[in-house]
């Protein structure tokens, strides 16, 4: 009798480049997250698996996170060029200037805002400055939207606009919810109210964002834990996806402390004849120093809404508990209100609430996320601060200033954590290069005596590994190869290289693998160990 088939290490298709929605969602239904039950499971629970330190389940064999309905590979996977970024998700035309019709009320967040249907029949969702800060919440919104685009997650189309209250009108079907929960047609004089929260220019026009409406069927937000059950797709639990615990470093660079599912849209959209759900950061604006409302509170950031050992050093010091929040100094900026990078620390910067997958962060997911904040330019920052299209001239230079300060310290922190070596290329002769990414952003120095290498065929249906040529050493991200080599279509080889004397704990060996292809040896597989 026949015995089981082997089972390959690397199929045809490694490394994935796209994760597959193979089955069709569109049976998947609305719903609605309670946002003080997500708020409090999160603040007092630890929701998702209770098992930490797994690796991320949605990688591939490069150690990469391929595209997919939650995210697509751009900063450091492509070409991006500052102008890409600074068009970040734009569609199409702005909304048109003539008479705009409210459809709806704002029901989530806090910023004053409503929902319009303009005269070209397209809806936006319209949110202005909170009165008395003008450009800090609208700036933050453009800013904000440019980067986690650039970084890979589905944003919405935002465009600054200016509004003036004689244009907007209030449409039969425009209902709004109110303190008691009674929804009730909307009156002029909730229009009246909105006005008077937001700030009005020295013309009378207000200065807001205008964000598309999202194509397809919107779901409802995601949770940073478990699945969506009726989502035959969403198979990964999301604590489990790279990703959403990336989110850990990108929040901590740009002050992203509004972490919650109510800032997250799951939409469904068809591609390729079946129903997928996309998941959108919908509102990456409560970013920097600033609220909707109002600057940060100064523990912003560092602080979560709840820590049980903080309460009681207050309590049993009569507070007099010196947090580092309560010393830090802060630019005087009101546009950017309270943002710094002197005394920000990356490992010790908390959100308001935390979240599953941010507490199943492992070292190679903090250094994946580095990397791509790294990849931000100094030119980059600066041009992308620029859009948040501030008056006052010296704001986009603080902004900027403070995300440089804040990305080289992610840089010192994360790209340490483990086995930095990148990009590695077997050329034609068969020559190995290799970039160490902690070295190259100027935060650690090659092990002074260079990398030990063990060269070894691979055998894939059985996974063996024979050693070819001698062990040796090398240095400045070149290395000979044995002379000893297979050379046929489809041969595989791997190299397991360590660091010598390794400066940091985390420098644990790496192993790569090649297979030999018709355009020449391609990468198919990164085994990156943690300490």
């Amino acid at each position: 009798m026949a015995g089981p088939p082997a089972t390959v290490r690397f199929h045809t298709d490694d490394p994935l480049a796209r994760e597959p929605d193979s089955q069709d969602a569109s049976g998947v239904r609305e719903w609605t997250i309670d946002l003080f039950v997500d708020l409090t499971l999160n603040l007092f629970g630890e929701p998702g698996d209770s098992q930490i330190g797994s690796r991320a389940a949605n990688v591939n064999t490069i150690d990469e996170v391929p595209d997919s309905s939650w995210f697509t590979n751009r900063i450091l996977a492509r070409p991006l060029s500052i102008d890409d970024i600074l068009k970040g998700p734009a569609q199409g035309a702005p909304p048109s200037t003539g008479f705009w019709t409210i459809v709806a009320a704002k029901e989530v967040g806090a910023a004053p805002g409503f929902t319009i249907e303009d005269e070209a029949r397209e809806t936006w969702f319209i949110s202005f400055d909170a009165r008395n800060y003008p450009e800090a919440a609208t700036g933050a919104i453009l800013v904000a939207n440019r980067i986690f685009w650039a970084l890979g997650y589905f944003q919405a189309d935002n465009v600054l606009v200016r509004v003036r209250p004689e244009q907007v009108l209030i449409g039969d079907t425009a209902q709004i919810r109110v303190m008691s929960g009674e929804v009730r047609p909307m009156r002029r004089s909730d229009l009246e109210e909105i006005w008077e929260r937001a700030h009005a220019s020295a013309d009378g026009s207000y200065r807001a964002v205008a964000s598309r409406r999202i194509a397809g069927r919107a779901l409802g937000g995601f949770r940073y834990h478990g699945t969506r059950p009726d989502d035959p797709n969403d198979v990964v639990p999301h604590e489990h996806r790279r990703e959403l615990r990336a989110l850990r470093v990108f929040g901590a660079w740009t002050n992203l402390v509004d972490m919650k599912a109510g800032n997250t849209l799951d939409v469904l959209v068809t591609e390729n004849g079946r129903g997928v759900v996309r998941h959108y950061l919908q509102d990456v604006g409560s970013t920097f120093g600033t609220g909707a409302n109002a600057p940060r509170e100064f523990d912003e950031g560092w602080e979560h809404l709840y820590q049980g050992n903080l309460v009681w050093k207050r309590l049993l010091s009569l507070g007099f508990v010196i947090q580092p929040w309560q010393t830090v100094r802060y630019e005087d900026s009101a546009a950017i209100g309270r943002f710094e990078g002197v005394e920000f620390d990356p490992a010790t910067w908390k959100p308001r609430v935390p979240t599953a997958a941010f507490r199943h962060a492992q070292p190679d997911d903090l250094f994946w996320a580095a990397r791509r904040v790294t990849a931000f330019s100094d030119d980059m920052i600066r041009a992308i601060a620029r859009t948040g299209s501030y008056t006052d001239a010296e704001a986009p230079d603080v902004l900027a200033d403070v995300l440089i300060q804040r990305r080289d310290k992610i840089a010192a922190s994360y790209l340490v954590g483990v086995n930095p070596l990148v990009d590695f290329r077997l050329d034609e002769s068969r020559r190995l290069s290799f970039v160490n990414a902690a070295v190259a952003a100027g935060v650690a120095a090659e092990p002074g005596n260079g990398y030990r290498l063990h060269w070894s065929r691979f055998d894939n249906n059985t996974g063996a590994l024979t050693p070819i040529g001698d062990t040796h050493i090398a240095s400045a991200g070149q290395a000979a190869p044995p002379a000893s080599w297979p050379d046929a279509a489809g041969a595989f080889v791997s190299i397991l290289i360590s660091a010598v004397d390794p400066p940091y704990p985390g420098w644990t060996p790496v192993r790569i693998y090649f297979r030999r292809a018709a355009r020449g040896w391609e990468l198919v597989g990164v085994e990156r160990r943690t300490a």
